[in-house]
């Protein structure tokens, strides 16, 4: 039975015990970078191409030798002489170019402007000279070189603001006077029922031909008051103001000059029997 199972399965091939090798996995498909076939696959048994050789890290040591010197690395920069210096010689920074882009070709910024001052900034309104009622309205007068005369009659007040460097006359007797805000202001009154009010106006001028009966000054710097044989009675205010001088007629029928008189502006206060008692500093000499 042996012998027939043999003679029908025939001969068992050569090397039938062995297990046969695995199917190598598949190559995964690569395009060409034109779209074309990808590259052949290396033939059997060739081994592939060793990989190149990396560059070899810089060597760093010369670098932390030089910073490791502290002030001795300056040791060989040359000095440069006076003569090769550009901000000294004009005629090296003519010569000199600067690259496209340097600091040398960008403008200069703008220097920050200066604040206006208040007044600057309003629009400069016209001069006016208006009798509203029984009130005068004068402003807005500049340097003027004619006499401002204001035809004022007993029972009209005068308002006059913002006029500078300019004359102003009050021929006639007027109720009151109140001046506001002038710089430079010169102003010749008749006479006036009430009083004259000046404030905020420096190098103020008054001239009194007439009677005044008082003027006030307020926050004045530079003020002179002229007064005639008529008005010797004007009682004159003073508070913060300075350099205020009052100019007195010389007598009738003599040949003496207008006597000019200082308002006083330093005062000495103290107390005496527990009340405060305040005295003019009256400087000798």
């Amino acid at each position: 039975m042996e012998a027939l199972k043999q003679i029908k399965s025939g001969p068992a091939p050569a090397g039938a015990g062995a297990v046969p090798p695995p199917p190598p996995p598949p190559v995964p498909s690569v395009k060409a970078p034109g779209g074309g076939a990808p590259p052949p696959p290396p033939p059997p048994g060739v081994p592939p191409p060793p990989p190149a050789p990396s560059a070899p890290a810089p060597d760093m040591s010369a670098v932390f030798d030089q910073l490791n010197q502290g002030e001795a690395i300056t040791s060989g920069l040359r000095k440069v002489d006076k003569s090769e210096m550009t901000h000294k010689n004009p005629g090296l920074r003519a010569g000199s170019t600067a690259p496209e882009g340097s600091s040398a070709n960008r403008g200069k910024s703008p220097a920050p402007s200066k604040k206006p001052k208040p007044e600057n900034m309003r629009a400069r309104k016209p001069p006016r000279k208006d009798l509203e009622g029984t009130k005068w309205l004068v402003e807005n007068f500049e340097g003027s070189n004619e006499i401002i005369e204001i035809p004022a009659q007993k029972n009209h007040s005068i308002l006059i603001s913002r006029c500078n460097k300019c004359i102003i006359k009050v021929p006639n007797k007027a109720n009151a006077i109140a001046i506001d805000n002038c710089n430079g202001l010169s102003i010749i009154v008749d006479s006036l029922v009430s009083s004259l009010d000046v404030i905020k106006s420096p190098k103020f001028a008054l001239q009194i031909d007439g009677v005044v009966p008082t003027v006030l000054l307020d926050q004045v710097d530079g003020a002179t008051v002229y007064l005639g044989q008529q008005s010797l009675a004007t009682e004159i205010f003073t508070s913060k103001s300075t350099a205020v001088n009052i100019n007195l007629p010389p007598k009738e029928g003599t040949d003496e000059d207008t006597k000019e008189c200082p308002v006083p502006e330093q005062f000495k206060s103290f107390v005496k029997d527990g009340v405060l008692v305040t005295e003019i500093v009256e400087h000798a000499g």
